[in-house]
């Protein structure tokens, strides 16, 4: 297996889209590095080498931002935000040295990805120097029809590949089409010739003529202990502490008995997520079978799920998980969604948890038991009334393999939660969408809120404020994007800029103290945001620009330096030229998008 259909560099905004799942994330910058860092893991030094795999971006473009958060939906991007939010992570691919890309499914301002020949040859081979090969989504040649952009797969064909796609996923109707369009005289030799080069250029790179087969004697290695223990290390990293109230974790030597109850606590299948064919669950260690391991011997473990799979509306199985937790000294509760539920064509109106969840963690709160909710999700859920039952809340999205040993390890404090989130976390679906980096608006949000229930009857007409915000939901999100607590606490301070006057070509370093205030050793995952005051068009609110982990013992402080090239300022502006206009700008510096350590600067 040569190549991979990945990195998925979406520009993700709305968790009702299953597909977010598999996405980066809300924020372009996060994702660019995190994409680059994907296409040279999966590349290596030389495609050459036998052991690398052709990294393949996809869906190319803007297929994050599907209308209502329904999969295939149409887009409605025009090319600023395009230019400035959607196409940025996939030039990052491009310059990491992507092999090949792949188109999306949607139409944007009416017009089909893969008929899309400014987006595939204007932009990706003239912009970008692009030299691989381009391949559609599945059979998404063929669905220009159902688009209405093509009245059959002839056409299709034609539009397909003079757009510039080089190779048909699935659909046939190159196969069966073009020779016929060449005949014509509607294809050109010379196109089909580009695109035969394409492909083969692709697999020259790949050695593919010199080792056209694969040595058998070698075997396949899967589960490698090596490899278990990357898995679950990757899990510890990515699950994120939204909640410690009472620092009731990590669990101590005080407890000596624990309920476990919900549905995901050994649920070896939907553990693993979206995007799992090959997927063996008898290789997944659970959360209760890790427990039992871990602690079974030391401490009594009472489990009784409440609900049998995460959309079971059959509350019979609430009350053993209520008697369980009146028993137990500490409750943990492993909910959130089957593996199913999200993914592609997995998408939803509403975001609560399914089934009796809901229930389940309402009665066994009311039992007065510390309780600790773990969430193994795809995506971000509306679980502010579960927050607010809870005294701890761990999210840790599907974390695979190895999740219940990694959650056995943060539960208990072998490992130090260091997670951020990479998307905003709404409250109510009807605030989606919601993202960190929004424009401001000509009447902002100034930080008082009048809600529905603060309004007298029989109100006067009056505008209530005057700014954007919901009557019914305020204005914050439940989480804001890149938070995350840990068992441990830092602080921010000493922020110094290398100069307060910089022109294009400098580059600023912004340095800062960062201290482990806290009895934990831990890392933190240091963040810097940005804000362009004032441009030719409105500019965000704040924008990601540097991120670093820095693990730090405890008492530790250290002084953090984040180099800014003046040239990373630059947008599309309202000429449609990318530039770096002179102005003030704000930064900050802290653990999430609310930073709140300020300073300035000009660029003249």
């Amino acid at each position: 297996m040569r190549w991979t259909f990945a990195p998925m560099v979406d520009i993700s905004r709305d968790p009702r889209w299953g597909r977010i799942a598999e996405s980066l994330g809300e924020d372009t910058y996060l994702t660019s590095v995190l994409g680059a860092a994907m296409v040279k893991g999966f590349q290596g030094d030389s495609l050459n080498n036998p052991s690398s795999i052709a990294a393949c971006p996809k869906h190319f473009v803007g297929y994050g931002a599907a209308e209502g958060g329904r999969d295939y939906n149409s887009t409605h991007i025009p090319e600023r935000l395009l230019r400035n939010v959607y196409l940025p992570s996939f030039e990052a691919a491009a310059k990491a040295g992507a092999a090949t890309y792949m188109t999306s499914f949607n139409d944007n301002d009416g017009i089909p990805a893969s008929g899309n020949g400014y987006i595939l040859k204007d932009v990706l081979r003239k912009e970008w120097g692009f030299d691989g090969f381009v391949v559609s989504d599945w059979a998404s040649v063929g669905e220009m029809i159902a688009h209405g952009f093509c009245a059959d797969g002839k056409e299709a064909a034609l539009k397909a590949v003079n757009a510039g796609v080089d190779m048909e996923m699935v659909s046939y109707h190159y196969v069966n089409h073009l020779k016929e369009l060449i005949s014509e005289g509607k294809v050109k030799e010379e196109t089909i010739d580009n695109a035969v080069r394409n492909i083969l250029r692709v697999k020259f790179r790949l050695g593919l003529f010199e080792n056209p087969y694969v040595d058998e004697s070698k075997g396949e290695v899967l589960y490698a202990a090596s490899h278990l223990e990357a898995a679950k290390e990757a899990a510890i990293e990515s699950a994120v502490l939204l909640k410690n109230e009472g620092s009731v974790l990590p669990l101590g030597e005080s407890v000596k008995t624990i309920a476990v109850i919900g549905p995901m606590a050994d649920a070896p299948h939907d553990q693993m997520g979206t995007w799992v064919f090959d997927g063996d669950k008898n290789y997944t260690q659970t959360p209760l079978k890790a427990l039992e391991s871990a602690y079974g011997d030391k401490i009594k473990i009472v489990y009784a799920p409440g609900v049998s799979y995460s959309r079971d509306t059959n509350t019979g199985g609430i009350a053993a998980a209520v008697r369980a937790a009146s028993s137990a000294d500490v409750v943990l509760a492993f909910v959130g969604e089957e593996s199913i539920l999200s993914g592609e064509a997995h998408c939803l109106a509403n975001l609560n948890l399914q089934g009796a969840q809901s229930a389940l963690i309402e009665a066994v709160a009311n039992t007065g038991k510390p309780l600790v909710t773990i969430v193994m999700a795809g995506r971000p859920l509306t679980i502010g009334k579960e927050a607010a039952l809870s005294d701890a809340l761990l999210y840790s999205f599907h974390p695979g393999t190895m999740g219940g040993p990694a959650l056995a390890d943060l539960l208990f404090g072998k490992s130090v939660p260091s997670g951020k989130l990479p998307v905003t976390f709404p409250k109510e679906v009807g605030q989606i969408p919601l993202y960190y980096s929004h424009n401001s608006t000509g009447r902002p949000f100034q930080g008082t809120e009048t809600m529905l229930q603060d309004i007298p009857a029989e109100a006067g007409q009056t505008s209530l404020g005057n700014t954007s915000f919901y009557l019914d939901a305020g204005n914050d999100p439940l989480y804001p994007f890149g938070y995350g607590l840990s068992y441990s606490t830092f602080k921010y301070d000493n922020l110094k800029l290398s100069s307060e006057k910089l022109k294009e070509g400098d580059v600023l370093t912004v340095s800062f103290d960062l201290t482990n205030t806290g009895k934990y050793d831990a890392t933190e995952v240091a963040q810097l945001y940005v804000q362009d005051r004032f441009g030719s068009v409105t500019r965000p609110v704040k924008e990601l620009k540097r991120f670093e982990r820095i693990g730090l013992k405890s008492g530790e402080s250290r002084s953090v330096s984040f180099s800014l090239p003046i040239e990373e300022l630059a947008f599309w502006n309202i000429d449609m030229k990318k530039v770096v206009e002179a102005g003030d700008f704000n930064l900050w510096v802290g653990g999430d998008s609310r930073a709140a350590l300020k300073g300035s600067f000009v660029v003249e």
